[in-house]
């Protein structure tokens, strides 16, 4: 048998399954780093990572953008990497409040009042508790969300709006001549109505109210009526889009997004302070 074997060494005393470029290995997606999208061939600086869409953004050396999901799929000078997000950073002591109020150390919750503030939906709710929750827990006051405000009225029949059970609604898209406005003045003229306080912001959705730039846009997207609005916004964004998972995760960036009451327009501040103010105060005042 000869001694030169022509096919080369034996492949199974090699890792025969090993990819030319090597394995790819996790590295922190920091800010300032080039990589290389291997799918597009597009080679850019890192200069954003959305942690809870799992994006990460690329600009190349004629300043131009893109983004792509984190993980697999980049080539750090040549060699696979996988991106993982940066590790988060301790949170600091706080001061004050995300709605601007003086922040007491110690403060514990008080028991909760018989009276509530309605909001439409989920991320309404947790848009409020996001900015207000701290100022909500030492005031006793529960938020609930409705799912839509079709059914108000059936709420409040259910809940019965008296002196001491007083009732503060926040309502998407209240504008002159919407439905939403119809309903606020159909309670409004109803028995309880002297119990209930409905007011409004004239966005079509909550997350309109959080201010463009905080997300680094410069403005709401434009949707045409035949479009479901998040959807519409997602698409024109580049964000995932395809179910309500993917919606969620918007979401959930946008609130991210959030520190305090300054990321918000001024139209939703005065109207969320104003259903605190009516729900803790007594009747009459």
């Amino acid at each position: 048998m000869p001694s030169h074997d022509r096919y080369g060494s034996d492949v199974l005393n090699t890792d025969w399954r090993a990819p030319r470029r090597g394995r790819a290995v996790e590295i922190s997606a920091d800010k300032g780093l080039v990589v290389e999208e291997v799918t597009t061939d597009w080679c850019g600086e890192i200069v954003a990572v959305e942690r809870d869409l799992g994006t990460v953004t690329l600009e190349d050396r004629r300043g131009k953008r893109r983004t792509f999901p984190i993980g697999t799929g980049f080539l750090l000078e040549g060699v696979p990497v996988i991106l993982v997000p940066p590790a988060r950073s301790g949170p600091a002591v706080k001061t004050r409040t995300a709605s601007g109020s003086v922040a007491v150390p110690g403060t514990t919750a008080r028991v909760a009042r018989a009276s509530r503030i309605f909001v439409e939906g989920r991320h309404d709710a947790e848009l409020v508790e996001k900015v207000w929750g701290d100022d909500l827990r030492v005031e006793g006051v529960v938020v609930e969300y409705l799912e839509g405000v079709d059914d108000l009225a059936e709420h409040l029949r259910d809940f019965r709006p008296g002196p001491e059970r007083k009732v503060g609604v926040l309502v998407d898209h209240l504008v002159a001549g919407s439905k939403e406005s119809r309903i606020a003045a159909s309670v409004a003229k109803s028995p309880v109505g002297k119990h209930v306080l409905i007011v409004g912001h004239p966005f079509i959705d909550i997350w309109a109210a959080v201010k463009p730039a905080r997300l680094g846009i410069k403005a709401w997207p434009t949707v045409p009526r035949n479009i479901e609005w998040k959807h519409g916004v997602c698409q024109q964004l580049g964000w995932p889009h395809r179910d309500q998972a993917d919606i969620a995760r918007a979401w959930k960036h946008i609130l991210g997004g959030v520190r305090s009451f300054a990321d918000l327009d001024p139209s939703l501040l005065g109207r969320v302070e104003e259903l605190i103010d009516f729900v803790t105060s007594p009747e009459g005042h």
